[in-house]
């Protein structure tokens, strides 16, 4: 990739959960009533929803996509009874991903798989509930799956709180 950004400027791809919104999905969609609004669970249940966001960004011109994985930490997934499907849900939105980039990459422009490391609920500065260590372990936890199954590169994004970031950051590193 670095090869790539010395010639042109990639482009990322948009909001996922934006996108999914104009879908109007319902609650079956969503696996229950008690997974509605968990985006993240979509990988398992609704994969094409998000498969067709990848598709739909890659055919406008971008050149990454971000995994569905803005709240792939077991806490996170955990507000909806999922902390045990952390790694699969990780897994699978990294492969979700993949295929998308595949289906659109050729020799002259390939295209990317971002693996998505949201702020989480918590702010360690802010709102407390958690500690650097908790949150690091859990970010390390998100990206073992990020990794194994075939990101390009990780990406820990719209973060408030820059300890949350280095909580991400250690996590991230003890990953590799």
């Amino acid at each position: 990739m670095r090869n790539i950004l010395k010639k042109r400027i990639l482009v990322l791809d948009g909001a996922m959960g934006t996108a999914l919104q104009e879908m109007n999905l319902t609650n079956e969609d969503f696996g229950g009533e008690e997974y509605y609004g968990c985006n993240e669970n979509l990988v398992l249940t609704k994969p094409d929803a998000i498969k067709k966001v990848h598709m739909d960004y890659l055919e406008a011109g971008a050149d990454i996509v971000e995994t569905n994985t803005f709240g792939g930490t077991d806490f996170v997934l955990g507000e909806y009874g999922l902390q045990d499907k952390v790694y699969e849900i990780n897994f699978n939105a990294v492969k979700i991903a993949r295929e998308a980039c595949d289906a659109f990459s050729t020799p002259e422009k390939p295209r990317f798989v971002a693996g998505s490391m949201g702020p989480t609920t918590k702010a360690l500065s802010v709102t407390g509930g958690i500690t650097f260590d908790e949150l690091a372990d859990s970010f390390y936890g998100q990206a073992i799956p990020l990794i194994e199954a075939g990101s390009d590169y990780l990406l820990l994004e719209t973060a408030l709180d820059t300890l949350n970031l280095k909580a991400g950051y250690i996590g991230i590193l003890k990953a590799f």
